[in-house]
């Protein structure tokens, strides 16, 4: 059924292009542009629906599928990445720290973005580097100033995210917290975007989901998104009335515990019924 079809990404081809796919668990990945699509995932977000992909894909023939391809990041160059730190009261423990009375926000640059499989570098200016699980949000339609309740109609969906940050350095002084974040390989995301209605009809609610950070297959930290200090809808709403959210943005609120990453280490995002993240790490420059 076209329910099946809620799941959207990029793969590498056989022609090397990394291409918009739409996954079926049965048949394989198909391109978006050969179901008559805007070949750009974040122009699909904002004028497009999971429903209306999942009825595409559905009707295509089984000739349209590639049964095999390599998974990459879903979309190379979002316009804004937001993180917030602190956002559970556990983690914020782990840094000795408060959680702040409101979201304390920092943003990305597309050049840290790695996908599934891709390593995280270890930067040599950092002795003490971490990796942290996050349920990232993906936004769908643009919004600027909308209130709490309305917040969740402007998210496309969920993907898991492994967000990295030098601690060492941030630990120096918190307004290094821009350089901490911002190394080549400190965002990763994938491998699956998961439409926000398939997440709520599995879990009942977004609080209800669990996010987990994984090392070498052990679980270091697991939370639930109800333990955060400041919910997705409150952090869709908020940083929209800092500026306004394009299809594509994400937002990546919070992790319930970040892990110290060393190369020959192996760091996943684990999140049921949305997918695992999985990233060796290697020795940087």
């Amino acid at each position: 059924m076209a329910g099946r079809f809620v799941q959207v990404g990029s793969a590498k081809l056989a022609s090397g292009n990394e291409v918009p796919v739409v996954l079926d668990p049965d048949r394989g990945v198909v391109p978006i542009a050969d179901l008559g699509f805007a070949p750009d995932l974040p122009t699909l977000f904002g004028t497009t629906t999971l429903a209306e992909l999942a009825v595409a894909a559905e009707r295509a023939p089984d000739s349209a599928f590639h049964p095999t391809a390599e998974v990459v990041a879903p979309y190379r160059n979002p316009r804004k990445i937001w993180g917030i730190g602190l956002n559970y009261l556990e983690h914020a423990g782990d840094l000795s720290e408060n959680v702040p009375t409101e979201p304390a926000s920092f943003m990305k640059g597309d050049h840290t973005i790695i996908g599934p499989g891709d390593p995280i570098p270890v930067p040599s200016q950092s002795r003490r580097t971490t990796a942290e699980a996050e349920l990232g949000l993906v936004i769908g339609r643009e919004c600027y100033q909308v209130e709490e309740d309305e917040a969740l109609d402007h998210v496309f969906g969920v993907v898991p995210v492994l967000d990295q940050t030098a601690e060492d350095i941030l630990e120096k002084n918190p307004r290094f917290l821009t350089r901490s974040k911002n190394f080549p390989g400190f965002f990763s995301f994938g491998p699956w975007i998961t439409g926000l209605d398939a997440v709520l009809a599995h879990w009942g609610s977004l609080d209800a989901v669990e996010v987990s950070t994984v090392l070498n297959g052990e679980v270091h930290r697991s939370n639930t998104i109800a333990n955060m200090a400041f919910s997705p809808a409150f952090l869709v709403s908020f940083h929209s009335k800092v500026m306004p959210l394009y299809p594509g943005d994400i937002i990546s609120p919070g992790t319930p515990g970040a892990v110290h990453i060393t190369p020959g280490d192996t760091a996943e995002s684990h999140i049921p019924a949305v997918g695992t993240l999985t990233n060796p790490v290697t020795a940087g420059r």
